[in-house]
């Protein structure tokens, strides 16, 4: 009998349906196997349950040629034939008493995951499938997709069968266990509490003690990942494999072999799982895999060379090929006594060479070049295969390199030009991070010198009948390499990458804004509205009427103060608030209302942003509450009060003789008091926060921007700029005015120049009385 008859009537347990090998069985079952019956488990995810993400899937393109064949309501029909079990690796429900045959299919197939997690899945899971299986009363032949790599460091030819080795998998899994709760109590330890507290504070202290907090916990969660990610790998390299992915699928495998007890054991060791060959159509592929990442950083000329051995073989096996093998596994149930064991892989019967599929490579980005962002096309380069000393040697450089240029650009000042540097420095970093990850990852991988033997997996072939050959065969000498990578695999896994793009959309004034009266329109002031610092703000009013003398003693004062206040700005805003404007202690309220007045004012109206007025214009006309939030005392952003509905701001305190105390009457409202504020009156005038926008130009601003859902980063310093970049947050540049006055001048009044100051500060003050004036 054929492969259809011998499954026909069969019921089959999919597990791994979702996944890359698993999706590709489906839709050979669904295909060429009509009267087989399948049931899949399927993880409810993401608020839809099973049958839910089953019908997702076959909406995909693997199964676009198997719709069109069954017409109208394709997606009705097959979902039909699939019986979903809702549940993971981690809880199955017990299974049907009448299932044949179990295709498990699921699994970690990262290389580094955390060693508990690694056990969890890889080995975990299959007790819990012998488990769901036993509960449920069958006796179902169990195939287990497992991998050739679980040979481990080992040379020469590796033939199928019992792995050779004696490591206790119950040992080491309770090992694996124990490393997670041995690692988060080793993050506890007070010394390792407070390196995550002080790497915390000298990056985001700005932001203030919540934001530190929350920065420290997740380093302290990254720390146990890291280490439990290091233990995974540096256990497995002890025992003899590659990494925690081999350790724990050989593991796993173990397992099997000394408890499947009376069910039928096929293990199906596939190599390197590529593209599909024909099957469900020629290129097929779905994420990248393990050879994609490194193909795609060469045609972007990103690898100048690789620590891999040139005439080493490189194992891959086509997708569909797989799929058949592990068919025709099925179908062949072994003794219970004598599990059957088959490698299907490429090189014995039809090796290729590292050095040749980099020449396949090399000669392919050659003739279809990628395009580089419409400047031309990329030029890959050459690779000298000089070892894996020098290739480290090379990424040594890159590192330094990126440390050295990242300590220079965060002392760099604030500019455009600085933001673009940065985002240039952080495609370098991460292509150097990029490479020491895939360099670590598949360093034994590039260099095995070993060769899979595929003797019983070719018998499994030959038994084939000649109809079963055509359809279902997996012989991997049925193929070219120039062929299969260079007119298949490789525009496949770069279509992407040559789609052409939309054109950016034409850049606009303004933005759309829907309205929404329990929105919030939240302004920071200085960097944000105005081009300008607390410091500044405090010289225009000292110096705006001083005599020359009187200027002198203020700003000699104020240097001998400057290194502090420095100090304060990069890490508590709030102290350097309070020691600026503690300054004006014995002032009197009504002179400084007068300089504001008939000065100072006017310097701050000639320095606000005219973008700023335009987007207060536009919150207006949608009905936003607008508000500005600052740090700067109440007196001083008295011009600005027009533009908005509420103005918040600190508040000196006035002594028994009428005069400013120099302290202030509440803490000023900086880095996490801004988003506590926001959510009280937020709850105080029925505003929606998830609908509001934000709007602030430095590091002390995050807290503020993540309290809203519409969060906007204006010429940002450089810790926002990357905050605003990874939680996709908008960033704009609002330019200053044209020809505004410098924070330190000569008396206005001196130079004769305090009519031309007026004169050109009235168009900004009818802007800010006209868009007051609209409410």
């Amino acid at each position: 009998m054929g492969l259809r008859e011998r499954l026909a009537g069969r019921r089959v347990f999919l597990t791994g349906v979702t996944g890359f090998v698993g999706e590709a069985l489906l839709e050979r079952l669904l295909s060429d196997f009509p009267d087989t019956r399948v049931v899949a488990l399927v993880r409810p995810r993401g608020g839809q349950d099973g049958a839910a993400r089953l019908r997702r899937q076959l909406r995909k393109p693997a199964f676009a040629a198997l719709r069109a064949s069954l017409g109208d309501g394709a997606v009705d029909q097959l979902a039909a034939r699939v019986e979903v079990l809702a549940g993971d690796l981690a809880s199955m429900p017990d299974l049907p008493s009448d299932i044949d045959l179990v295709i498990h299919c699921a699994g970690e197939v990262s290389f580094d995951p955390p060693i508990d997690e690694g056990f969890a899945t890889n080995l975990g899971g299959l007790q819990e499938l012998l488990r769901a299986l036993r509960a449920g009363g069958a006796s179902p032949h169990l195939v287990h997709v497992s991998t050739a790599y679980v040979a481990g460091l080992r040379s020469g030819h590796i033939a199928e069968g019992r792995l050779a080795h004696d490591v206790d998998w119950a040992a080491e899994q309770a090992s694996a266990a124990r490393a997670r709760q041995t690692a988060e109590d080793a993050s506890r330890a007070p010394e390792q509490s407070a390196a995550f507290l002080a790497d915390a504070q000298a990056k985001h202290l700005r932001a203030g003690a919540q934001t530190v907090s929350r920065d420290a916990e997740d380093r302290r969660r990254e720390w146990v990942r890291e280490r439990l990610v290091r233990a995974g790998a540096e256990r497995a390299q002890v025992l003899g494999w590659t990494d925690s992915y081999t350790f724990t699928k050989a593991l796993g495998e173990r397992y099997l072999e000394d408890e499947h007890g009376d069910l039928p054991l096929t293990i199906v060791r596939p190599s390197i799982i590529e593209s599909a060959l024909n099957r469900p159509f020629p290129g097929w592929i779905e994420g990248f895999k393990m050879a994609e990442p490194l193909i795609l950083a060469y045609g972007r000329g990103e690898f100048p060379d690789f620590p891999a051995s040139p005439d080493a073989v490189v194992d891959i096996i086509p997708v569909d090929l797989v799929v058949n093998a592990i068919l025709a596994a099925a179908a062949a149930t072994p003794p219970v006594e004598t599990p059957a064991y088959y490698t299907v892989c490429s090189g014995f019967r039809n090796p290729l060479l590292f050095r040749e599929l980099f020449e396949h490579v090399r000669a392919y980005f050659r003739a279809f070049p990628l395009p580089k962002r419409g400047r031309g096309d990329i030029a890959v380069p050459d690779w000298p295969f000089a070892g894996a000393r020098a290739a480290e040697a090379k990424l040594r450089n890159g590192e330094r390199a990126a440390a050295v240029a990242g300590r220079l650009l965060e002392h760099a000042p604030r500019s455009e030009k600085v933001r673009r540097w940065a985002t240039e420095f952080d495609r370098f970093e991460s292509r150097v991070g990029f490479l020491r990850r895939y360099s670590d990852i598949y360093r034994a991988y590039t260099k095995a010198e070993l060769v899979y033997v595929d003797d019983a997996t070719k018998a499994l072939h030959d038994a084939l009948s000649d109809a079963d050959k055509e359809l279902f065969g997996f012989d991997p000498a049925c193929y070219d390499w120039t062929h299969y990578l260079e007119e298949v695999h490789f525009p496949a896994v770069t279509s992407i990458l040559r789609k052409p793009r939309d054109p950016a959309p034409a850049r606009r004034a303004g933005v759309n804004l829907a309205a929404n009266p329990a929105a919030l329109a939240v302004f920071d002031l200085d960097g944000t509205l105005v081009t300008s610092t607390v410091i500044e703000s405090y010289l225009w009013l000292r110096l705006a009427d001083e005599a020359p003398g009187g200027r002198a003693r203020e700003l000699a004062g104020l240097a001998a103060k400057l290194p502090s206040y420095l100090r304060a700005e990069r890490t508590d805003r709030g102290h350097l608030i309070r020691s600026v404007y503690g300054r004006y202690a014995g002032a009197d309220p009504e002179e400084l209302a007068r300089i504001i007045d008939e000065v100072a004012g006017d310097i701050l109206l000639r320095r606000v942003k005219p973008a700023a007025i335009r987007r207060v214009r536009a919150h207006r006309d949608a009905g936003h509450r607008t508000v500005l939030l600052t740090g700067s005392v109440d007196f001083l952003v008295r011009p600005l009060a027009p533009l908005f509905d509420e103005v918040v701001a600190s508040r000196l305190t006035v002594g028994a003789d009428g005069r400013f105390t120099g302290k202030l009457a509440a803490s000023p409202l900086v880095g996490d008091a801004r988003a506590a504020f926001l959510d009280h009156f937020a709850g105080r005038v029925g505003a929606d926060l998830s609908a509001s926008w934000a709007y602030g130009d430095s590091q002390s601003d995050i807290p503020m921007l993540r309290a809203v859902g519409n969060p906007v980063a204006v010429n940002p310093d450089l810790a926002l700029f990357r905050t605003a970049k990874a939680n996709g947050w908008a960033v704009e540049e609002w330019p200053s005015t044209p020809g505004e006055p410098r924070a330190v001048a000569p008396s206005l009044r001196e130079r004769g120049l305090f009519h031309a100051a007026r004169t050109a500060a009235a168009q900004t003050r009818a802007a800010v009385t006209g868009v007051g004036g609209a409410r």
